[in-house]
């Protein structure tokens, strides 16, 4: 019996484009102070210093005393971006899964919500401006060192800590959110100082999943935390700390008569973002 395949066997062609695994959507948008549209190259942030106590009035019918009020801003410049995608006049026919059904734009989004996640990222870890174009950077007394060791309900409760004492906690009206990737998630689930009243409240041991309230704190999967020489940075915030603006987003799709009528699928964006306040924002290493 002869063990020759023959020229009969076909083969199905896929007639789909499937997107890869990635982070198909904003993850921090929500989270920040949303300044819609912008027009102009930069938007401000107001800011507004706390007064002194009310002083008591011992003058019966005496003049004013004024106070002072601190007004100070924050610049956050606009930045454009762009990507587009070609696919020749030519292939158009030639394709099964063609990628001008849809996969190509949304890839395109997807990449879109990456960038708009890192222009947020930044901003909060980040210096912001000032109006007189000074750089100021998060004070070290918002930061929780790596001090060598992984991420630990420790570091989370001296989180909550600050920003109990910078009134910045849903006592004072906030919502409080952290950014959390894979290495964290690992370091909670193996975190022996957790309590049953923990595991029971976010059923983290049931679901493995920490992507919701927990520690006063909501929870936000992104995996693009810092990273610089093996120690990561997250960030914990309030949603008030940080004000986004959008200039434009559009998406296109046209030919191209200077590329031989091919089908260029595009976007183009244009986003600022600026930390307003430092009290409400801390930064967490660890290795």
């Amino acid at each position: 019996m002869s063990n020759t395949i023959t020229n009969a066997f076909v083969i199905q062609w896929d007639t789909t484009i499937r997107q890869q695994a990635q982070q198909m959507d904003s993850r921090l948008g929500g989270a920040v102070t949303d300044r819609g549209n912008i027009t102009g190259e930069s938007f401000t942030g107001n800011r507004l210093a706390p007064l002194e106590d009310m002083p008591e009035n011992t003058v019966r019918h005496g003049d004013t005393v004024w106070s002072e009020a601190n007004h100070t801003t924050r610049i956050a410049l606009m930045k454009d971006f762009y990507q587009a995608l070609p696919v020749d006049r030519n292939d158009e026919p030639k394709l099964l899964a063609n990628p001008l059904n849809g996969a190509y734009m949304q890839a395109l989004i997807a990449a879109h919500n990456r960038r708009k996640d890192q222009i947020i990222f930044s901003a909060l870890l980040g210096n912001s401006q000032a109006k007189d174009g000074t750089l100021v950077p998060l004070p070290s007394g918002q930061k929780i060192v790596a001090g060598g060791t992984a991420f630990t309900k420790a570091k989370l409760l001296t989180a909550r800590k600050i920003f109990r004492k910078n009134e910045a906690d849903k006592e004072n009206g906030e919502e409080l959110f952290i950014a959390y990737n894979s290495e964290m998630l690992e370091d909670i689930l193996s975190d022996t100082t957790l309590t049953s009243a923990d595991f029971l409240s976010v059923k983290m041991l049931q679901d493995g999943d920490v992507s919701r309230n927990w520690m006063g704190f909501r929870w936000i999967p992104y995996e693009a935390i810092g990273l610089a020489g093996g120690t990561y940075s997250t960030a914990a915030w309030a949603k008030s700390a940080l004000h986004f603006g959008n200039g434009y987003t559009e998406g296109k799709a046209s030919r191209r008569p200077d590329k031989k009528d091919l089908m260029q699928v595009s976007m183009g964006a244009s986003h600022g973002a600026t930390r307003v306040e430092e009290e409400k924002v801390v930064q967490i290493d660890f290795v």
